[in-house]
């Protein structure tokens, strides 16, 4: 059994917490222990990822288009709800 810790914020942030939480379904004390958990967990990137990254980034110097930055905004919004589809079938 845990203790439980009480931790203060101010207003915006307890807002921003409890709409996040309330559109996943969860408590903000399950939000918040999901994000320090995400926060602790050693980030593991294969060679063969930040090879493609640097490839891609080859490209973006070379002048290639990009994505405008409000497409990729609009894109992410949909991330957990029924909306979301994968960056290629949007």
């Amino acid at each position: 059994m845990s203790t439980n810790v009480k931790i203060e914020v101010d207003e915006r942030t307890a807002d921003v917490l409890q709409a996040r939480a309330a559109e996943l379904g969860v408590t903000v004390s399950d939000l918040i222990a999901e994000l320090a958990t995400l926060d602790s967990e050693p980030i593991v990137v294969e060679s063969e990822e930040i090879a493609e990254l640097d490839r891609r980034w080859k490209k973006i110097e070379a002048g290639q288009s990009t994505v405008p930055h409000e497409h990729v905004v609009r894109w992410l919004r949909t991330w957990g709800t029924p909306l979301f589809r994968p960056w290629q079938a949007r």
